[in-house]
């Protein structure tokens, strides 16, 4: 009788346990799972994946497998099997830094169909943004509590829109005007919408911008102190401008101030010439900034 009684109650006792941990657990639900997509690779060939922006993560599920981004390219992984014929199948996954997700599911092929394979860019697809279950937002330290989707909205609407606000900032030579059009501001990041104009029939070949906080005056036989800062997103990046025409970039800055006694300076520095342009920007003009929340940006 004894034994009966302690059988039962061990068995009250688990189901007991069994409850109340599935009272302390929940499934995920279908809508919240990515789906993966299926790739096959091999020992002797290469896949190469095309993404809509540059790669900011690769991780790799097992040793079977090897990926990386190709030499001299941001935005195409490579990937390989690094042994031959192997039998468990692996994934890999890849985020983009414009905040895409991607999984996928890899197993062994001794001929894969696909080699060359263009990943859409389903965030900024069509006007409503579409966005399927196997795109999920990434946030990234670079761009602090903003999210890469947003950033990237932002910038294209300030480009688009392209509305003039500022008017005092500007270089002029050599044919050549570099200008500030407008300084905008949301969730922690500065966006800087510049203009270059090339009134001459001679195209402009960029070398490379700086941007750099500078004393105001230096005196003599002193060091100069400079701060450069580094944008952390660019849109319509160009490296050249033809002849008679002008083109249009905006930078993407995290928030930033100009200390007393100090000042922004701008460079644009031009490829084997010397047409080199150069503006100021005040700290006045920082606080000045539009918010961004005042365009239409898309959701």
């Amino acid at each position: 009788m004894k034994q009966v009684l302690f059988t039962i109650l061990l068995i009250l006792t688990l189901s007991l346990s069994l409850f109340a941990q599935d009272a302390h657990t929940k499934l995920i639900a279908k809508d919240r799972v990515i789906p993966s997509y299926c790739l096959e690779v091999t020992y002797n060939k290469t896949v190469h994946l095309i993404f809509p922006s540059a790669i900011s993560y690769i991780d790799l599920g097992s040793s079977n497998i090897i990926a990386g981004k190709a030499d001299g390219a941001e935005n195409v992984v490579r990937v390989k099997a690094a042994i031959k014929a192997f039998k468990e199948e692996t994934n890999f996954s890849v985020i983009t830094n414009e905040g895409s997700f991607y999984s996928f599911i890899v197993n062994y092929s001794e001929k894969p169909n696909k080699l060359n394979i263009e990943m859409k860019d389903f965030i900024h697809d069509g006007e409503r943004v579409n966005r399927p279950d196997n795109s999920m937002g990434v946030y990234l330290s670079e761009l602090g509590d903003e999210s890469p989707k947003t950033v990237h909205l932002a910038m294209e609407e300030i480009y688009q829109s392209n509305r003039k606000k500022v008017k005092h900032v500007k270089s002029k030579k050599f044919g050549i005007e570099y200008l500030l059009r407008g300084i905008f501001s949301h969730n922690g990041i500065l966006y800087f919408h510049t203009q270059i104009e090339n009134t001459t029939d001679i195209p402009y070949d960029i070398d490379f911008i700086v941007f750099k906080i500078v004393d105001k005056k230096i005196a003599k036989r002193t060091a100069i102190q400079e701060t450069v800062i580094k944008p952390v997103r660019a849109y319509n990046y160009m490296t050249c401008v033809s002849g008679k025409t002008s083109e249009y970039t905006v930078f993407a800055f995290k928030k930033f101030t100009v200390p007393d006694k100090k000042q922004l300076i701008v460079e644009l520095f031009e490829k084997n010439g010397g047409r080199h342009q150069r503006f100021v920007v005040k700290n006045s003009d920082l606080t000045k900034a539009r918010n961004i929340g005042n365009l239409k940006v898309r959701e």
